[in-house]
């Protein structure tokens, strides 16, 4: 799994999303794009690639599309119409893209430097909005003050959650 970080100007998100399936489909690899200010840390993305690609092994997944799934992951959430807030909208944001070959005979290196032209370059992980996550994976102050962990820590919780949820 490759992270590709950056700015993303959408004009048109149906569009963007299309040409990022189209690389992924021409690599042979998956591409989904995220909206950085969702995405506490680059563990939050591996989580959600490895749980969605063990779904995809043992033919429970939510999605049928691979790229979906592992959007659902990272979102904590089985519905794909609320799990899309976490994805890329119209107009400039940070953005992170995971590009993931999940059988290895894709060529990844080559869909993450298509991806990174799509991008201005930039540093985005790490960046998130705590507000904006707090109130996504719905995480009250009590919960955080209770807790010995991190923000990180709570939102991997919420992704680990989506299977026990099924």
């Amino acid at each position: 799994m490759q992270l590709i970080e950056g700015t993303a100007t959408v004009d048109d998100v149906d569009e963007f999303v299309e040409r990022l399936g189209s690389l992924g489909e021409d690599h042979g690899v998956v591409v989904q794009a995220f909206d950085a200010r969702y995405v506490v840390d680059r563990r939050h993305l591996e989580r959600a690639v490895e749980l969605a690609d063990r779904a995809f092994d043992r033919g429970e997944s939510i999605a049928r599309d691979r790229a979906v799934e592992i959007l659902l992951y990272a979102a904590g959430r089985r519905q794909i119409n609320r799990a899309l807030a976490m994805g890329v909208g119209d107009g400039s944001q940070p953005a992170v893209v995971v590009v993931h070959d999940p059988t290895g005979e894709g060529s990844e290196a080559a869909a993450a430097d298509a991806v990174s032209a799509l991008l201005e370059p930039g540093e985005t992980l790490g960046d998130y909005d705590e507000g904006v996550v707090r109130e996504f994976f719905d995480v009250s102050e009590a919960e955080l003050a209770a807790t010995s962990g991190t923000l990180s820590d709570l939102v991997a919780e919420r992704v680990a959650l989506l299977t026990v949820e099924r």
